[in-house]
């Protein structure tokens, strides 16, 4: 399979070695600004900037090229990638973070918040720690996990920092080098508090959730998630 790569960073760089070992080449290494045939490719991966990530995202879709893209803070424009990507007949693939353990992760978050609406006396706290590097607050991840919060319980939204709302999450987000990605989900009462984490030890697990991905995606025709790839009814 020939790859894309639409962002060359650390990201980027994780998903070319990965690709490389599952016997894929990388035939695109675009930067920001750079100008490139993207029919070179069987499909792309987009891990870029928020400022660049829809004008990826339309420049495969418009080439008929499958994309799967993990860049965050730019969904604004979402509903307009699907629209093109019905008009265009295309294939695409959003996930705020393509970990396999992530996606049972958020699988595991709508099941408690089920369980948990149903009790009283619990307060809900959110907190995502990444490295200082990344550029937007909260994390694509730690929303997906308020969204999954919202769907399954009585809480309506979420903001970023301390709530002093019962119906609305707060969501904490903290910046230290160095460290790929954790995500706590508390649920604390007068007497006790139940917790759930997601530690990642590395960007591996990211790059080769999105290298499966890519994998899937091709000679598929629609949108779909994470949920379609790993077959979670």
């Amino acid at each position: 399979m020939k790859i894309a790569l639409l962002g060359y960073g650390r990201m980027g760089k994780e998903i070319e070695k990965i690709a490389i070992s599952r016997g894929h080449e990388i035939v695109i290494k675009k930067d920001q600004g750079d100008v490139v045939d993207i029919n070179l490719a069987d499909v792309a991966i987009d891990f870029s900037v928020p400022s660049a990530a829809f004008d990826n995202i339309t420049l495969c879709l418009q080439n008929n090229v499958p994309v799967v893209s993990g860049t965050t803070g730019w969904l604004d424009r979402y509903d307009e990638a699907l629209e093109m990507c019905s008009e265009n007949k295309g294939a695409f693939i959003y996930a705020s973070n393509f970990s396999l353990g992530v996606n049972i992760f958020f699988e595991l978050n709508k099941k408690l918040a089920e369980m948990m609406d149903k009790v009283s006396g619990y307060e809900i706290n959110m907190e995502e720690i990444h490295h200082t590097k990344k550029l937007d607050a909260p994390s694509g991840t730690a929303i997906t996990l308020a969204e999954g919060i919202i769907e399954n319980s009585s809480k309506e939204n979420w903001v970023l920092n301390e709530s002093t709302d019962s119906n609305t999450i707060g969501i904490k987000a903290t910046r230290t080098p160095d460290v790929p990605g954790t995500h706590i989900i508390e649920y604390e009462s007068e007497v006790d508090t139940i917790e759930i984490q997601h530690t990642a030890h590395s960007r591996k697990g990211f790059a080769l959730g999105a290298v499966i991905a890519a994998e899937w995606i091709v000679d598929k025709q629609g949108v779909f998630s994470m949920r379609d790839v790993l077959n979670i009814s």
